[in-house]
């Protein structure tokens, strides 16, 4: 993509085609940098009425990346959960376009903060969160204890 070309944003079915055609690249590229596809950390059909999945798109229609939206906790919670955030290579700015489109869907789902969870052999991962004002946090569920993890959060 091109620097300056249109970036869309809109909500889709983490089950679809588009969706599982993002999901297999990122669990492609999560295998070769951590060892670990990270599939099982992720339910396509965990949707709520508090959460989402997202596509970006080019201008021309070309799937550019996604990310989703989970409640962290309880269904109530004040704390949301980023998942499966991607953004295909060379695709500029496309990381940042979904990250801001997360942050104000949770804002508009009345969440308080963002928190997730990377590896930390992803270094760029680690990098781009910090660069975006993502500050380590306690570790919740399943990554108490994991040392290959780290968790990441920001107040909204």
């Amino acid at each position: 993509m091109a620097a300056g070309q249109d970036i869309t944003i809109l909500a889709a079915d983490a089950a679809g085609p588009d969706a599982r055609q993002l999901l297999d690249a990122l669990s492609e590229a999560l295998l070769r940098i951590n060892g670990d596809s990270g599939r099982s950390s992720f339910d396509v059909e965990a949707a709520t009425p508090r959460g989402g999945f997202y596509i970006a798109r080019d201008g021309a229609g070309e799937l550019l990346g996604c990310a989703a939206l989970r409640p962290l906790g309880e269904p109530d919670s004040t704390t949301a959960e980023l998942k499966r955030m991607y953004a295909r290579p060379g695709s500029n700015g496309v990381g940042a376009a979904l990250l801001a489109h997360v942050e104000a869907q949770a804002r508009r789902h009345g969440y308080r903060a963002l928190h997730l969870s990377t590896r930390v052999a992803n270094a760029r991962a680690v990098a781009f969160y910090a660069k975006h004002g993502y500050a380590p946090v306690i570790a919740w569920g399943k990554y108490v204890g994991a040392a290959q993890s780290t968790c990441l959060g920001k107040s909204l």
